[in-house]
């Protein structure tokens, strides 16, 4: 599921690629009692028998020109690739054009946020054994290939990358620097590329499990988030493999959660600053004593699955190993416990000390370049966690 970071037709978006073999576009509502609800807004069938994998919306670079077409880009279970057109005057979507990408499974597609011509898919062979908890063992012999195309010639792509030694899961082009892409492989390493030149990557981070995420700060350019299965979830600051071509990419910050896989992650898109001890604010935020100076991860909120549906965050709270702290990677307790949230009635906004959302307008020099919100879901113990983290 993604969002589309432009209105359309007066409403925000969410596109979901669906097992079903479909797309389909979900409007965001407003209801009675100032609630919100999905409604289906549009829908679109791929190929038969097949399954849709991922989708990608032609958003992703600020400033983006409002004269160029709205697409989707899909991949699906039978290796194709279709490039989508949505309406932005109303709902419908109609197909630009559909080609055979891989052999297998095109796990992610993804556009390159400066030229939205050119797309990325990756490859992962299907798995050799599935077992009755649903993890997949992976051939050794995976190519995990990673390719290029331009959606006006899809016939060939424009390049083909080997350097994975097994299935790549995510692609993310960067929204702030041209050229530069991020995937992540079952072989645990995650690589940095410059587009004009795949022969060799910027740089190679082996990690401590299968990348299955990556997602780019949406402010701050440099930073990369990775969601490393049972590696936990890492931080990279890219500045220096960017801007310096230096083949590191320094780790900002890495957490471990115990008896868990980590197969997601996102970073908010809220702003935020930082505001005095002494002064209240409704906001969300981390719970009081923690160092403001320190690197940490703070887990202010966490959702576990339970046999019926989960109450709100601020109504229920579980922490990742029943013991109060989330375990980092030296095996150590965080400092700061889960801090439940606590609804303000009045300005339904969310109450809890040390830092301020910004309001829309401001810029992101009113705000705290030091911190961040992130949210992680993880497999086995089924926990979504939202973390404050402050980075000084």
């Amino acid at each position: 599921m993604k969002w589309c970071h432009i209105a359309v037709a007066g409403h925000a978006l969410l596109g979901v690629a669906q097992a079903a073999g479909s797309i389909e576009l979900l409007r965001l509502v407003r209801s009675e009692q100032n609630s919100y609800t999905l409604q289906p807004f549009s829908c679109f069938a791929l190929e038969k028998q097949c399954l849709a994998l991922s989708l990608d919306w032609s958003t992703g670079k600020a400033g983006r020109a409002g004269d160029q077409p709205l697409k989707i880009i899909s991949s699906d279970s039978s290796g194709q690739l279709h490039l989508l057109q949505a309406y932005q005057a109303g709902p419908g979507m109609q197909a630009v054009g559909t080609w055979q990408a891989h052999h297998f499974e095109a796990w992610a597609a993804a556009f390159d946020y400066w030229q939205t011509e050119v797309v990325y898919s990756d490859h992962v062979h299907p798995p050799s054994v599935v077992s009755d908890t649903g993890i997949c063992g992976v051939l050794s012999g995976d190519d995990g290939l990673l390719k290029g195309w331009d959606t006006r010639t899809p016939g060939t792509p424009v390049f083909t990358s080997r350097r994975h030694s097994m299935g790549v899961c995510s692609v993310q082009s960067s929204p702030h620097c041209e050229n530069v892409l991020a995937t992540g492989s079952y072989d645990e390493h995650v690589l940095l590329w410059d587009t004009r030149s795949v022969k060799q990557p910027l740089a190679d981070v082996p990690m401590q499990g299968g990348v299955w995420r990556l997602k780019w700060h949406p402010f701050h350019h440099h930073l990369l988030l990775a969601a490393c299965m049972h590696g936990g979830f890492t931080i990279f600051d890219c500045q220096k493999a960017i801007e310096e071509n230096q083949e590191v990419l320094p780790v900002t910050l890495s957490y471990t959660l115990p008896n868990s896989l980590v197969y997601g992650v996102d970073w908010s898109w809220l702003y935020f600053r930082r505001l005095p001890q002494t002064h209240p604010s409704f906001c969300l935020g981390s719970s009081p004593g923690s160092d403001p100076g320190g690197k940490t991860a703070d887990p202010v909120c966490s959702l576990k699955d339970v046999a019926q549906s989960p109450a709100p965050c601020f109504e229920r709270l579980a922490d990742a190993d029943g013991e109060g702290g989330t375990k980092h990677q030296s095996g150590g307790k965080l400092k700061t416990p889960l801090q439940p949230f606590a609804e303000d009635k009045d300005g339904g906004r969310l109450r809890a000390s040390g830092v301020q959302i910004c309001e829309r307008g401001h810029s992101l020099e009113a705000a705290d370049s030091d911190v961040s919100l992130v949210a992680t879901c993880s497999f086995y113990d089924h926990v979504l966690h939202l973390w404050k983290w402050e980075n000084s």
